[in-house]
């Protein structure tokens, strides 16, 4: 997806893990797509580098889709969809 698709998206959750150390974010997201409806769609915030990698790798290890980041000031922002 492009940067503007992805701004558009309306998350069903969003996650702050703005500030946290690997692996905190990564365990923010595992959580964050339990509590969402199978398709729901997750938006974490991250300040932490390794997201940008570490995200998509585990999304699709477990089978989400990961849809893109987009990058902020400081932070990005990372939207995964939850499996159906």
């Amino acid at each position: 997806m492009t940067v503007e698709q992805l701004q558009v998206l309306e998350p069903e959750k969003t996650v702050d893990a703005r500030g946290t150390a690997c692996p905190g974010p990564l365990l923010e997201a595992k959580r964050a797509v339990t509590q969402v409806a199978k398709g729901g769609l997750v938006e974490l915030l991250s300040s932490d580098q390794s997201s940008n990698r570490d995200i998509p790798l585990w999304a699709q290890k477990a089978g989400h889709e990961y849809l893109g980041t987009v990058e902020e000031a400081g932070f990005c922002r990372i939207y995964v969809r939850r499996a159906q």
